[in-house]
């Protein structure tokens, strides 16, 4: 379930965005400033963002130009809501990072229409493409995961499990979003499976000091992580 974050400072259309939204299966978070859409992106990474221009506080613009800025939200899809029809502020809005721009009013079915377009064009690449983030390797072509030329032991499960968060960095995923993801909807296994699996995992990345990646959230479950710390 892709995950929505609606930022909109007008209490009833954030609520008939979040209404149209949940009905066709998203998962809906909404925020109605700058700050409370600052915290909710540094508390989870959503899967896209729907932007007011015109918020109290930082702009929509303002938002957008900082999370293009980030690491981690560079790639982070956002599609601009505002009243501003001319072209030029279509324009500004697109420079500052957002992916398509929606002039209010707009029909629910073209909202709708424009969310599943960008989250297609935001899908992750195909699954036999190399993915690397900071410096650890995977290429599913050849089954290799290396860090810095160093090649890193780990098993099928594991692999699978490290493609799933490498290909969804900085997003939490629950133990029965993982078992349905990696796992297959139709295994019947127990959720605490994930736990042994991402144990093993960082047991393996510990060897190339990658085993901070992976973080619990409490009370969530899993996400990749793109920012290494430092081990103390």
């Amino acid at each position: 379930m892709s995950r929505v974050l609606v930022v909109e400072d007008e209490a009833a259309i954030a609520e008939l965005i979040a209404l149209n939204l949940r009905h066709a299966g998203f998962e809906v978070v909404v925020a109605h400033d700058g700050d409370a859409a600052q915290a909710e992106v540094d508390r989870v990474l959503p899967d896209l963002i729907l932007l007011d221009w015109m918020l109290p506080g930082a702009s929509g613009l303002a938002l957008a130009k900082r999370w293009r800025g980030q690491q981690r939200t560079k790639d982070l899809p956002v599609i601009m809501l505002t009243a501003r029809a001319e072209e030029t502020d279509k324009v500004a809005g697109l420079d500052a990072g957002a992916d398509d721009y929606l002039t209010k009013p707009f029909s629910t079915q073209e909202l709708m229409a424009r969310v599943r377009a960008v989250l297609r064009r935001k899908a992750p690449q195909a699954l036999d493409s190399a993915v690397e983030i900071s410096g650890l390797r995977l290429d599913p072509s050849t089954r290799r995961v290396s860090c810095q030329e160093q090649d890193v032991k780990i098993g099928p499960t594991e692999f699978k499990l490290l493609h799933f968060f490498m290909t969804h960095p900085e997003r939490v995923h629950s133990r029965a979003q993982l078992l349905d993801r990696v796992w297959g909807d139709h295994v019947f296994i127990e959720e605490r499976t994930v736990d042994v699996h991402v144990k093993r995992l960082r047991e393996a990345l510990s060897g190339v000091q990658r085993s901070q990646m992976i973080e619990t959230v409490r009370g969530a479950g899993y996400r990749l992580t793109q920012q290494l710390v430092n081990a103390a």
